[in-house]
């Protein structure tokens, strides 16, 4: 089945992450909303309708891990295809409709389309055309996924991706003679993890993945559900709580709850992050913590760049882009954006809105530089023996104008 992967107009709805990503590269549970995509959808080929500064990204990050053919913003052929939002959240395999048919929302956003539509392209996707529109009254069919609608969503439903994702995992316990494993059939390890001395596995509340090359530092406990992605490593006396994803490379440590941190991402120290979405190459200084309960109880405003939402939701943390990085002690608000690039270094505690690429200090508010970001961004590459590549520095450029173009 030719399988067509769309970003839409709508990408914003998940600012800072997609200034530096398509949607789809977002993760949940033990992967990205893509992985997830191929696995249930079992493709023959894939195409991608992204904006074009991701093309890159797909052919840096993404092509290497296909094991299909793939294309990038090609016309639809005679094949008939199976279009799917990016942002679509997959849990069980998708079954594949008989005839052509649409899943919608009530203002004709299209989740999905199974269609024969020759020559259609993504221009037609991001530009909302009468072709494009008009593939939302096809008969309806019903959903097989789920559809966020911001950062906050996937939070909200990662227990449940790592529960889904638990399915896929057929490994064995870790060898960790002196650490205590309770339920043990539902910890689950690749090889090469290591374990330290007093770890507390408790997957009594669901499933724990550990994968290849990850490390969980003496006297911590880890509580399931949670994933702990290749080459991560936890800091010793750690408390990670259900709901947590911890992606490949990321050094995390204190207390981390309900929280999804993307990859090479730094909190090694104490503080806690409840209920946030962590970027790339992120930095928090030690005793940075996030609020995630207003003292209200109320619900959390979530910011999406300068607009304001409501999260439907009582715990919601910080969402914090890529390049982000955070002083000693730093305080983060429910529901706080901290953008793309961003450097806090206050003493009081955080706004709730820091756009991205700006620099704060007790003393003023100032613009954070592309040249500048560039180049804290290759020291902290270079800190985890990685050269940064131009690929990233496109994508960064493209980030750092569109922040100020979009004021996020």
């Amino acid at each position: 089945m030719h399988v067509v992967i769309f970003e839409g107009s709508h990408w914003t709805d998940f600012l800072p992450f997609t200034l530096t990503r398509p949607v789809f590269a977002l993760r949940s549970g033990s992967g990205t909303l893509l992985e997830k995509q191929i696995r249930a959808t079992n493709p023959t080929r894939i195409s991608f309708w992204i904006r074009p500064e991701m093309a890159g990204f797909v052919q840096q990050y993404i092509a290497p891990t296909l094991n299909v053919p793939y294309a990038i913003n090609t016309p639809l052929d005679s094949e008939p295809a199976m279009i799917l939002a990016g942002r679509t959240l997959h849990f069980s395999n998708f079954e594949r409709p008989a005839t052509t048919c649409a899943v919608t929302e009530e203002d004709r956003l299209i989740r999905l389309a199974y269609v024969e539509a020759a020559g259609l392209t993504h221009v037609d996707v991001m530009s909302q055309s009468d072709r494009w529109l008009k593939l939302s009254d096809l008969p309806q069919a019903m959903p097989q996924a789920r559809f966020p609608r911001h950062w906050a969503d996937l939070i909200a439903w990662n227990e449940e991706s790592i529960l889904a994702d638990s399915i896929h995992w057929r490994q064995p316990p870790p060898e960790a003679l002196r650490a205590y494993l309770i339920n043990e059939s539902d910890i689950h390890a690749e090889p090469g993890v290591n374990v330290g001395v007093n770890v507390v596995l408790d997957a009594s509340k669901g499933p724990i993945l550990l994968a290849a090359g990850c490390a969980i530092g003496s006297n911590s406990v880890i509580e399931g559900p949670c994933y702990i992605g290749p080459g991560a490593r936890v800091s010793p006396l750690s408390l990670i709580r259900p709901g947590t994803t911890i992606g490949p490379l990321c050094r995390v440590g204190g207390e981390v709850g309900n929280s999804i941190f993307q990859s090479y991402s730094n909190k090694s120290h104490d503080g806690f992050v409840g209920d946030s979405y962590i970027g790339e190459w992120v930095n928090m200084g030690a005793g940075t913590t996030t609020s995630n309960l207003k003292s209200t109880y109320g619900l959390v405003k979530l910011q999406i760049g300068s607009k304001e939402v409501q999260s439907d939701r009582v715990l919601l943390g910080a969402g914090i882009g890529d390049h982000a990085k955070t002083a000693t002690n730093t305080q983060l608000p429910a529901g706080a954006y901290i953008g793309t690039g961003s450097l806090l270094a206050i003493s009081n505690r955080a706004p709730h809105y820091v756009p991205s690429f700006s620099f704060w200090t007790d003393d003023a508010k100032q613009e954070m530089s592309f040249d500048k970001c560039v180049d804290v961004a290759g020291r902290m590459h270079s800190r985890r023996s990685r050269a940064i590549q131009d690929c990233d520095r496109q994508i960064l450029r493209y980030a750092c104008e569109t922040a100020k173009k979009l004021s996020c």
